[in-house]
């Protein structure tokens, strides 16, 4: 066992801010992981996020802190569209990799992480870990027992609104917080799927497994939106439903789309012919699980009071199999079916096909 992970931040944006930086800072897990290295390519930003939260080592490149030796894993904290990029050059390195999500945009750059990460030895976790809380792992075991009856269809997804745009770290005057959204409403990697919609459906294929072919629609509907008085121009799909077969009948909507919800954030509304799972209920009671629903075995104390406390949970997963060789549930097979679906779903906006989907995952640790 490792005494101690040595971990990179990398990108010191709105979600390190919040949630990474000041979680991993704290004195209840410096037995256990330590932050050696901040990077952010915006001069000044890494300097000043190693100066708030006592960070030996601040870089203005990625490249250098891969190079350095200062780190044994990183925490991809980047624009989505580079996750690939920086993954493959820490495994390469031979480092560890959390991503936030997602971990890629295509499944092509899914598949040669994970066979590269195999080759090198190398550990990934990919964000979000939505099966480690209780109340997903017991609506999986509810479905299996057939609480629903035979399943007839299910929905998850979410909506970008001016969420970005009105985050409190976004209005300030220093480097620190005064982080521009742009990148989320451009290619490569901007769009609500990549952002938002991945987290109800990693709860989705995670209580109801893997899908096995989808067709879409998809495009662009708001074309400019307006951050501290400047225009920003749009070019990436916020506008996304896609129809998933899960087999024999079985289908599910999927939707990313720049204003307007269904269902729950994160969270999908299944269908069957003895009633609905809708949240936290079954044919609107309370499904009971023993203590918090979505508790989370890291985030206690002081992380409870901390934003973005599921990237935290999440980094620890990979800081626990470092250290005790210990797998975690939050795979990067799962994400890769994920990523795929969304892959699939805007080419077969783009070709009016439906597609088969090659991914599969199988469920770890709660089934």
């Amino acid at each position: 066992m490792s005494d101690i992970v040595r971990v990179g931040v990398v990108g010191a944006g709105s979600i390190s801010v919040r949630g990474i930086l000041p979680h991993l800072a704290q004195e209840d897990v410096q037995d256990r992981v330590r932050m050696t290295a901040v990077c952010d390519p915006v001069p000044g930003r890494a300097q000043a996020a190693a100066e708030r939260f006592n960070i030996p080592h601040a870089c203005e490149s990625y490249e250098e802190m891969i190079d350095s030796g200062y780190v044994d894993a990183v925490t991809i904290a980047s624009p989505i569209g580079i996750h690939y990029e920086q993954g493959k050059m820490a495994v390469e390195h031979g480092i560890h990799v959390h991503f936030n999500k997602t971990m890629t945009t295509t499944v092509d750059e899914a598949d040669d992480l994970i066979e590269s990460a195999k080759q090198k030895g190398v550990k990934l976790v990919a964000s979000p870990g939505q099966m480690l809380r209780p109340l997903n792992q017991e609506i999986r075991r509810l479905v299996q027992d057939g609480a629903l009856g035979e399943l007839i269809w299910t929905a998850t997804g979410a909506a970008f609104g001016t969420y970005h745009e009105r985050e409190s770290i976004r209005q300030g005057d220093d480097v620190l917080s005064n982080i521009d959204p742009s990148w989320y409403f451009r290619k490569p990697g901007g769009g609500p799927l990549y952002d938002m919609t991945v987290y109800g459906l990693h709860t989705m294929t995670g209580i109801l497994g893997p899908a096995k072919r989808v067709t879409a629609l998809s495009g662009v509907r708001i074309h400019e939106r307006e951050f501290r008085g400047k225009m920003v121009p749009c070019d990436m799909d916020d506008n996304t439903l896609i129809l998933l077969d899960f087999g024999e009948a079985f289908f599910g909507l999927v939707y990313g789309v720049a204003a307007g919800s269904l269902v729950g954030f994160g969270s999908p509304t299944i269908f069957g012919t003895k009633g609905v799972i809708n949240g936290n209920a079954l044919n609107g009671q309370p499904i009971e699980v023993a203590g918090d629903n979505n508790a989370l075995p890291h985030v206690i104390g002081p992380h409870r009071d901390i934003q973005e406390s599921h990237v935290f949970e999440d980094i620890m997963q990979l800081v626990d199999w470092i250290r005790e060789d210990k797998p975690t549930i939050v795979t990067a097979e799962h994400a890769r079916h994920v990523i795929e679906i969304f892959d699939a779903g805007y080419r077969s906006a783009e070709t009016g096909q439906a597609i088969d989907l090659r991914s599969t995952f199988e469920p770890m640790g709660y089934s």
